[in-house]
């Protein structure tokens, strides 16, 4: 069962950016520690509107997120995992009329402060999805990421790269916007409720035909900021192999996993390709 809370109230000094509506969506868990300082950062005269999903926190995050004036908050009563979080957001995006959708973590691990820019490149139609990139620069090492975590992200994504065709810096960003026409193409519900569900949404994407782009960010890692411990991170490895497999014996015909079946009414997108800015 869900919890829903909507406020009626409507700021004025909200402006569509090129017409386009944004909504952001905070997946959260546990988040009472950092979520006000990332609402913060939002920039909300080009932010139509906020959701916060709450995943079953132990803390008291659904409260902080109303008296800081987040108007759409929905919450499950039991957990259901950061993919069947992401879900949640998506949907609830969607069925508000987001014409972009951002994710952002409400851990402050991520800058909101890059909303403007992944808006913008998807509102001038230039790319319909873009990554915020803590690969690109020297953004992930200096923000403090584990070496071990630093080592598997490089590791990992080059054989990303290679199976997908895809050139990427990086397939494990958090932060990540959608042109919505992207997530209405893409059977999220084929995905995983797990952290690999991440991954497996990022290679419907690639194998759809949709270009990507990605933007430099920089990343804090910090004690209240979220994070894996190293035996999920082993388990989320294993599951980003096993997306790569699945990925490369569908782009050579071998065998189609249903997750790469596009929804109907959709169009497959010209080859894909990645930029980096």
């Amino acid at each position: 069962m869900l919890l829903i809370f909507a406020s009626c109230v409507h700021d004025a000094e909200f402006d569509m950016l090129d017409g386009k509506k944004i909504v952001v969506v905070l997946p959260a868990y546990n988040a009472e520690r950092t979520l006000e300082r990332t609402y913060a950062e939002i920039p909300h005269h080009i932010v139509d509107e906020v959701i916060l999903v709450d995943d079953a926190s132990r803390d008291r995050t659904v409260d902080l997120a109303r008296r800081i004036g987040i108007r759409h908050i929905v919450v499950h009563e039991r957990n259901r995992g950061y993919g069947g979080n992401q879900k949640t957001c998506y949907r609830h995006a969607l069925e508000l009329g987001a014409d972009i959708i951002i994710m952002l973590h409400p851990d402050y691990q991520y800058t909101p402060k890059l909303i403007l820019p992944m808006a913008s490149i998807i509102a001038s139609n230039v790319y319909p999805v873009v990554l915020g990139s803590r690969i690109l620069g020297n953004g992930a090492r200096k923000g403090g990421m584990p070496l071990y975590k630093y080592i598997a992200n490089r590791v990992l994504t080059f054989v990303q790269n290679l199976f997908t065709g895809a050139k990427l810096s990086e397939y494990h960003t958090g932060y990540r916007a959608f042109s919505s026409n992207v997530l209405r193409s893409i059977r999220l519900n084929a995905n995983s409720d797990d952290f690999v569900f991440d991954n497996e949404m990022l290679s419907q994407i690639i194998y759809a035909g949709f270009e990507v782009a990605e933007i430099t960010c920089p990343t804090r890692y910090f004690d209240e900021a979220s994070s894996i411990n190293f035996w999920r991170s082993v388990r989320y490895g294993l599951g980003v192999l096993r997306v790569s497999v699945q990925h490369v014996l569908a782009r050579w015909g071998l065998y189609v996993h249903p997750r790469y079946r596009m929804n109907e009414n959709s169009s497959p997108k010209p080859a894909a390709k990645s930029s980096s800015s």
